[in-house]
């Protein structure tokens, strides 16, 4: 049999409290922190991948990913702090390296950052040392650290973009940039910020930072110094807010700055509670903010502006900076489309759920139904959301006034038990809402399950258990018996048994008919959290505080198995018996094999980031269900070890069914009603509108063509006007030319001689400088050679006298060592002599002695104050050599400006050369333009007269289509008068219809009264049966018993009604099987009539809508010829009317062609009309028919037998 294991197959929720906790992988993948693993989620696909965190981490602090994309870090807690590097482009996303701070004692990593080639690694440690170490992390190697801050936490650290090297270090108090050089972190630049706490910052440029503050300043630092300032509230909100507040807390009402992220164009940051702005680039040092993106108000919730009031953790952009991300800390995920946000009107812009709402808190209650794949979820933040494991998605979700502790899910899936802090609640879950259907006195309900049939529900209140029917809702069952609280209870697979489990170390089966207690197990010295049942009912599997699972059977403990040293929280048993789930408080999930082994055998994963609360198998065990205290919901594929899931007996068919009260379902007719009527007369405004714009057009196209035709004439005089002024203007142009072209010739000349006689003369200059400049160098040299001789020699001498001294100091210090040895041999041989004068003289020589090293240490530490004396005069000459360094490197900056006079000068000579081609060419072009536009002229004239060939040839073709168009008329009529047949048959079918309906409804009013006279008479035999039970007490006494027999005889049977009542029945029973025969062949023949009418309806209908197909495609066609048609008669109208002359006979063909093309307009507008009158008559029809077309499907009302 193969090993059953859980594989990671979905989460919902976002784990808070860890810095950059959301990321962009790629432009549709996101990368953030769920229980304790990083989740990769496609937004467009909707899959997930999962990176799980390491064994006995005791949380994640933060996230951080390289420029390239390619790795993750992921600082975690535990015995030791950690930072994780994983390769995302790895199928399996592997370990690279583990990082740790070496020698240096970590408690945690609060922050990190890569370097832009990603080689590099940054990570902030938390207090109290506050260290930066700079890694790199490939060879896990510390290439530096060093202490950012003594008292305040450090916020932010990140790189240059574009430089390896240089860091910035945000936090309390605290703003630097730290240079690495020379394995060490340098302070390079530093800030008066003691007073402000930054919480964020960006690099917008190479030198240029932007900074946030907790009291919403935004702070631009430049080259160590503070380039530009604003504050993301305006003033009049800061004072509003303050007027509403007290004086005493005024920092109150500044937004905090939580999160800032640049971009191409500008910079992103937090504005406060819900709030993002977006901020431009206006000038070299200015931004402007240009909107606001804020999180919309929660529909479902009890107080829509709570999701204002969130407070934005993380922001990030897409790589194509099209997708604005953001992280709250509530643990919801947002995003925005930014090019939505600029063409939203208005100021404001709202955000959008990134997938789904979360939950905000402590997960309560888990449960699962048979008949749909939900899952129905309670928490701490009063909300109940229902969740849908197939397809992945939250399909309701409501919030209410009281924190909800339980929650049940009814097998079918349209019910939900909800226990809340001051009652417990039925509900029913319809279309788009959950609604109270009764309400039980239970309060603070902390654990409620529905059976597997559905007709029980138990209910746990304190250490009592109530069970209730379904149906009725009463009080079946009062299970007591625990002496403390209930924490665990479970139905058996045939609901006959459940097993509860309390904080009393009690676990009890009960009977659920008779409500007896059947067998238990009590072990006072733990207490249980969780119980479950095995699918035989017979065995029973418990967790508790004593870090062991119990294996119960026969009210005594069979097996245990330790958890070792980890506290079970709860525990689920597959209903094909093959494994055991146990959750524990780590938020780890362990599989058992079942039966269960003496030695630990289990499979642990890492899950969730607290304790888990609750954990529920599908009913095809498919799934596996676990629930946190992280506010995180993980959904496990339980399968084999091959990859198979598990063998399941039935396939499970998912039902689609949906509760609508009858409320809703009416005013949704009543707005479909208002909705056609408005429809209906909105259309008929419309052709009204449009018959009057029609007459408006026309009279407007009439005015339009008289004004064409006098524009035109007007533009023929003038246009010979211009012909002749263009000749002049040439003749003209012609000699202008030719003078400038001679007066260009003669300048020329000129500048040629003078720029000649300026470049010797530069050129002798420039011979000048360069001697000067080797005779200055020659003279630097030979000056710089002299001074480093000199300042060798000086050196040499230093060193060889210090180096003489110290020979004769440590001689010294030899020659006191040998002496000393003697003494102390002379001394001790003396010590043997006499002991008590020994002592004395030790001392006395040991104070000397150390009298003597004290003295020789002061001569050492003058020696080297010395060396420290030569060392500095050094290096003031050393930066004499580079003064003069710096002077020579000027000389050669003024050679080079003289140079770039030369070029200038000669960059002017060549630009007018080229501005006389250029005017050259101009004249040249113009010419071939002249040219062009007297070819065009000749080529419209004979365009003209095509047109007028294919004006005429059009008109040929259009009168057979006003034929077409008449024939399809007919046959629309044709099929008008078949569809009125239809209706009226329609309509007799369901006069019979209602007809039988009324008479079954009066043959059920006679089955009522009989059934009520059958309810009398039973009434009377109880009573009958009371009197003859007192009848029965006077057996011995025969008179008294002959009495009362006699009295009921009176009171009870009179002959001429047993006489009737037999006559009655008889003929009651025969007209009842009569009728019934009869009503049979009725219904019988109905149902035959129906299924022939529907079939014609059906075949008719198809024969209309192929009709109908065929018509719409020849009009469409018809359109589409008279279109073009309109198209060449403008074109040949305005062609013509272009080139005619004043009284030709050109024009008055013109005249009549334009006559005939307003002629054929009103032909084609009238049939465009006629033809959309008769695609409206069809639509109608189609509604009338689908309004009116039989229900087949409608079942009658029972007989009665």
């Amino acid at each position: 049999m193969a090993k059953v294991v859980a594989q990671s197959h979905y989460t919902f929720g976002l784990r808070t409290g860890v810095r950059n906790n959301l990321l962009y992988y790629d432009e549709q993948t996101i990368i953030f922190p769920c229980g304790n693993n990083c989740v990769r989620y496609n937004i467009d696909q909707k899959w997930q991948k999962f990176i799980p965190g390491t064994e006995r981490s005791q949380g994640m602090k933060a996230l951080a990913i390289s420029t390239n994309k390619r790795y993750m870090a992921v600082s975690e807690c535990g015995e030791k702090a950690t930072i994780t590097v994983f390769d995302l482009q790895h199928e399996q996303n592997r370990k690279r390296k583990v990082l740790t701070g070496g020698e240096i004692p970590v408690d945690e990593f609060v922050c990190m950052a890569f370097s832009p080639d990603s080689k590099y690694l940054i990570g902030q440690a938390g207090g109290p040392d506050w260290t930066l170490f700079l890694w790199m992390w490939e060879k896990k190697k510390v290439m530096a650290t060093v202490k950012t801050s003594s008292s305040g936490p450090i916020n932010q650290v990140s790189f240059n973009p574009q430089d390896n090297t240089q860091i910035c270090v945000s936090g309390n108090g605290v703003f630097k940039i730290f240079r690495y050089a020379g394995e060490t972190l340098k302070q390079s630049s530093t800030f008066k910020t003691d007073s402000q706490n930054f919480l964020c910052h960006t690099w917008i440029s190479t030198e240029k930072v932007i900074a946030g503050t907790e009291t919403g300043q935004l702070m631009m630092f430049e080259s160590c110094r503070l380039r530009w300032e604003t504050s993301v509230a305006s003033v009049q909100k800061v004072k509003s807010q303050s007027e509403k507040q007290d004086s005493n807390e005024p920092s109150s009402t500044l937004p905090r700055v939580t999160a800032i992220v640049g971009y191409s164009s500008g910079f992103v940051c937090s504005a406060g509670p819900g709030t993002v702005c977006l901020f431009e680039k206006i000038e070299e040092d200015q931004y402007k903010k240009t909107k606001d993106i804020k999180i919309p108000p929660e529909v479902f919730s009890n107080d829509p502006s709570s999701a204002e009031q969130q407070e934005i953790s993380t922001l990030c952009i897409s790589p194509s900076e099209d997708t604005l991300a953001a992280s709250t800390d509530c643990g919801q995920l947002y995003s925005i489309n930014l090019s939505v946000v600029d063409l939203a009107k208005g100021d404001h812009a709202h955000f959008e759920y990134l997938s789904q709402s979360f939950h905000s808190s402590i997960i309560t209650g888990l449960s699962t139904c048979i008949r749909k794949p939900h899952i129905a979820t309670c928490s701490l933040d009063r909300s109940v959301r229902i969740w849908n494991f197939e397809t992945n998605d939250l399909e309701m979700y409501k919030e209410f006034q009281e924190e909800a502790y339980s929650i049940a899910l009814h097998p079918t899936g349209l019910y939900i038990l909800v226990g809340f802090s001051d009652k417990l609640r039925f509900m029913t879950l319809l279309i788009d809402d959950i609604r109270t259907l009764k309400e039980f006195t239970v309060r603070s309900c902390r654990e409620c399950v529905f059976s597997n049939g559905g007709h029980l529900f138990a209910a746990v209140n304190g250490n009592v258990i109530n069970i209730y029917s379904t149906t009725t809702f009463e009080d079946v069952l009062n299970l007591k018996g625990h002496n403390e609280k209930v924490r665990a209870i479970a139905f058996s697979a045939d609901d006959s048994r459940l097993v509860s489990c309390g904080m009393d170390g009690a676990v009890y089966e009960w009977n659920t008919l008779s409500g007896t207690r059947e067998s238990d197990s009590v072990l006072k010295t733990c207490s249980y959290t969780g119980v479950t049942i095995s699918p035989d009912a017979k065995t029973f599997f418990a967790v508790g505080t004593d870090c062991t699972l119990k294996e119960i059977q026969n009210s005594q403990i069979k097996s245990e198995v330790p958890s070792g040293h980890v506290v079970c929280t709860t525990v689920a048993m597959s209903r094909s018996g093959r494994a055991i789930f146990i959750g524990t408080s780590t938020g780890t999930v362990r599989v058992v094999k079942y039966p269960l082994l003496i030695q630990n055998d289990w499979l642990e994963y890492q899950a969730h980031a607290g304790p888990v609360t609750k954990m529920v198998i599908t009913f095809d065990d498919q799934f596996l269900l676990t629930v946190s205290e992280d506010g995180c919901l993980f959904i496990w594929k339980i399968i084999d070890k091959e990859g198979q899931g598990l063998k399941r007996e039935k396939e499970l068919i998912y039902t689609e069914e949906i509760l609508v009260t009858k409320l809703d379902l009416e005013e949704k007719n009543k707005k479909i009603l208002d909705l056609s009527t408005r429809v209906d007369e909105l259309q008929k405004y419309n052709k009204h509108q449009l018959s009057l714009m029609d007459i408006n057009y026309k009279n407007y196209i009439n005015e339009l063509t008289e004004k064409c035709h006098q524009q035109i004439s007007s533009l023929n005089a003038e246009k010979e006007v211009m012909k002749t002024e263009k000749e002049k203007q040439q003749a003209a142009h012609v000699k202008a030319l030719s003078e400038i072209l001679e007066k260009h010739d003669k300048e020329l000349q000129d500048m040629e001689s003078a720029n000649n006689q300026k470049l010797m003369l530069e050129y002798e200059k420039y011979q000048e400088l360069q001697l000067k400049l080797h005779r200055d160098q020659q003279e630097c040299e030979q000056q710089l050679h002299s001074m480093e001789e000199s300042k060798t020699r000086a050196l040499e001498e230093m060193m060889q006298s210090y180096e003489a001294k110290l020979e004769e100091k440590t001689k010294l210090l030899n020659q006191f060592q040998v002496e000393s040895q003697k003494q102390v041999q002379e001394f001790e041989e003396y010590i043997k002599q006499v002991e008590v004068d020994a002592d004395i003289e030790i001392h006395d020589i040991r104070m000397k002695y150390e009298q003597n090293l004290r003295e020789e240490k002061k001569a050492n530490s003058m020696l080297k104050v010395e060396l420290d004396t030569t060392t500095k005069s050094f290096h003031g000459l050393q930066k004499e050599i580079d003064n003069r360094n710096l002077e020579i490197e000027k000389l050669k900056q003024e050679v080079q400006k003289l140079q770039a006079v030369i070029k200038s000068l000669e960059n002017d000579i060549t630009r007018l050369k080229t501005e006389i081609k250029n005017k050259d060419e101009i004249m040249q072009d113009k010419e071939k333009s002249i040219l062009d536009l007297n070819k065009l002229n000749t080529l419209l004239n004979k365009s003209l007269e095509v047109m007028k060939h294919k004006a005429e040839f059009m008109e040929e073709e259009i009168a057979p289509k006003d034929s077409q168009i008449e024939e399809l008329k007919e046959q629309m009529q044709e099929m008008e008068g078949e569809l009125k047949e239809f209706h009226k048959t329609n309509t007799q079918l369901e006069l019979k219809i209602d007809e039988l309906n009324l008479k079954l409804k009066t043959k059920d009013k006679e089955i009522h009264k009989e059934m009520k006279k059958v309810q009398d008479f039973g009434v009377l035999v109880q009573r009958f049966k009371a009197d003859l039970h007192t009848c029965v007490e006077c057996i011995q006494d025969p008179k008294r018993l002959k009495e009362n027999i006699r009295e009921l005889y009176k009171c009870y049977v009179q002959p001429s009604d047993v006489v009737e009542k037999v006559k009655v029945h008889t003929d009651i029973q025969r007209e009842n099987s009569k009728q019934r025969e009869r009503y049979e062949k009725i219904i019988t023949t109905l149902k035959n009539q129906l299924s022939r009418d529907a079939n014609v309806f059906q075949a008719n209908n198809t024969k209309l809508m192929k009709h109908n197909v065929v018509l719409m495609k020849e009009i469409n066609d018809l359109r589409q010829e008279l279109h073009t048609v309109r198209m060449q008669l403008h074109n040949y109208e305005s062609q013509s009317n272009f080139n005619k002359n004043k009284g030709s006979p050109n024009t008055r063909g013109a005249a009549s062609a334009g006559a005939t093309g307003l002629m054929t307009q009103q032909n084609s507008e009238e049939a465009e009309k006629i033809i959309q009158f008769q695609r409206l008559e069809i639509h109608r029809l189609k509604q009338e028919i689908l309004g009116q077309t039989p229900s087949s499907r409608t079942k009658l009302p029972p007989l009665a037998n």
